[in-house]
């Protein structure tokens, strides 16, 4: 009986999967028919986000006076092995550590 109730839910599955995708290559075959107005003729985009007139937007994202950054937030550096080497080591005795502490004393 176990059997025959798996068989039927599996069946009942694969034909909404058939549907589900016999529906979306229906919508992506007129998406494609499409016809898009040219881009010479489109609003233009401003340069500000629409966030930044509406919403309160972080202080990490301005500058001194107040404005938006219009840079790029991650800058990357190439860093030797040796420099990265000490920085992590002066991290690393600069931490305060009770494990450390009670050896010393």
């Amino acid at each position: 009986m176990l059997h025959l109730a798996y068989i039927l839910v599996f069946t009942i599955v694969a034909f909404l999967a058939i549907g589900n995708l016999i529906r979306s290559l229906i919508t992506l075959s007129s998406e494609s028919q499409r016809n898009y107005p040219p881009a010479n003729n489109r609003r233009p985009v401003p340069s500000t986000p629409k966030y930044v007139n509406n919403a309160q937007i972080h202080p990490e994202l301005l500058d001194k006076s107040g404005n938006p950054i219009k840079e790029p937030l991650l800058v990357m550096r190439s860093v030797s092995v040796e420099d990265a080497r000490k920085q992590l080591n002066s991290l690393y005795n600069s931490s305060p550590s009770p494990a450390r502490d009670e050896e010393e004393a």
